[in-house]
């Protein structure tokens, strides 16, 4: 045994490979075990088309897979662009091989391969926070929780005269790749979706409904043609009272006013159902601001999208700022130190540059914090409450705060 930069135990026999297509079943199985499910047929056929060998890492001990972090090739919104990341996911370590720096090295090689290809930035869901603060990813978009009391919620009047079209997801998949595509590019933290990804989207899988019933859609059609839509499920419950069911939103993405407002009033009157529940919605969702009482959404707030940045002077060039900012940013990174030094930022809505610079610092950060600030939801002034940011020259802090934010609240509701 020996020991890596974090203290780690490391084993000896501990290979990181590169899997091929016939490992899978071996990755799923062990991602499986991992995160303590079983697993089922359905899904591991599914997820296997959204398996790429090649993006993907393996730990072996004895010739056996004991680690595993995957990887999907996507560009992903950001503030002012749409830019290519790694979509990290499957991250486990099978529970006899914990505590021996498996998750480093995986995590090591994970990054090192995201920047040799050009990915300025990697991003994950956390299964646990506490885990990727130590390989320097920070929160750089939250989600908004919902049960919506239905039955207490009040409306104002309609704004529209479109309507409502049902059907099934594979009758309707065209109008909601259309609407998606229109939308997704101009929202921070929505990545793209070939026909791969929008196979497994509208899959259906019994693990997915965990007892609600099939997927289903509503599409919503305005002057212009259809411009939003809703994909959602019941579920069906009764007391002695009567129906008490549960509509569950999977996702509702809309390009006007009218269909958000049309979309959202079919799921709160959806006949024998008492409440509308749905796990992600952005922290500014209108939603809060056109109901009577906001209270009766029951909103509770979570962690969501995770960025790590790879590439410091790439990253901070990749997106836009909401104003001009020219400023000078020491960056810490101990895990990867090609991105620590001084960087001089210069940047606006229209274009940035980040070059390395010997000039004094304005600004000191922890390779965190330029994570959390990445998507424009995180006050760099709350970064700075933490420590993860210091202010050196007086008045930097205040100058560039503006530049780190957005029009658009970023948000995220899709797994990967």
């Amino acid at each position: 045994m020996k020991s890596n930069d974090l203290g780690e135990a490391v084993a000896d026999d501990i290979t990181i490979e590169v899997p091929t297509h016939e490992d899978w079943d071996d990755i799923y199985a062990m991602f499986s075990a991992g995160i303590n499910i079983d697993g089922d047929p359905q899904s591991r056929e599914a997820e296997r088309e959204l398996f790429e060998p090649a993006r993907s890492l393996v730990a072996r001990s004895g010739g056996r897979v004991v680690g595993t972090l995957g990887c999907n090739t996507r560009q992903i919104a950001v503030p002012g662009a749409v830019i290519p990341a790694a979509h990290g996911c499957r991250g486990a370590v099978s529970p006899a091989a914990r505590r021996q720096g498996l998750l480093t090295k995986l995590m090591r090689r994970h990054f090192e391969d995201a920047r040799a290809l050009g990915e300025a930035i990697t991003l994950c869901w956390a299964s646990e926070a506490r885990i990727y603060h130590r390989f320097g990813y920070g929160l750089s978009i939250r989600r908004i929780g919902l049960n919506v009391n239905s039955r207490e919620v009040t409306l104002p009047p309609g704004k529209g005269q479109g309507r409502i079209v049902e059907g099934t997801p594979a009758d309707l998949r065209e109008a909601l790749v259309k609407v998606y595509d229109q939308v997704y590019a101009e929202q921070p933290g929505w990545s793209e979706r070939t026909e791969a990804h929008w196979d497994y989207r509208l899959a259906d899988l019994m693990s997915m409904r965990a007892g609600a019933s099939a997927l289903r859609v509503v599409l919503h059609e305005g002057d212009g043609g259809v411009d939003g839509y809703a994909l959602w499920r019941v579920r069906s419950n009764w007391t002695g009272n009567g129906p008490i069911g549960q509509v569950e939103l999977v996702e509702q993405v809309s390009t006007t006013p009218e269909a958000y407002d049309a979309l959202w009033r079919f799921l709160l009157t959806v006949d024998l159902t008492r409440s509308v529940t749905t796990w992600s919605c952005s922290v500014d969702e209108p939603l809060f601001y056109w109901v009577e009482e906001p209270r009766q959404l029951a909103a509770h707030l979570c962690d969501a999208l995770w960025i790590r940045v790879v590439d410091v002077a790439k990253a901070l060039e990749s997106r836009r700022y909401a104003t001009p900012v020219d400023v000078v940013i020491d960056v810490t990174d101990e895990f990867m130190p090609v991105n620590t030094g001084r960087w001089r930022l210069t940047g606006s809505p229209e274009s940035a540059t980040c070059v390395p610079t010997s000039d004094p610092a304005d600004l000191a950060c922890d390779i965190r914090a330029l994570g959390a600030l990445y998507m424009g939801g995180t006050s760099i002034r709350t970064l700075a409450g933490t420590g993860l940011v210091r202010e050196l020259t007086p008045g930097a802090l205040a100058a560039a705060a503006p530049a780190f934010g957005w029009h658009r609240s970023p948000s995220a509701f899709e797994l990967f």
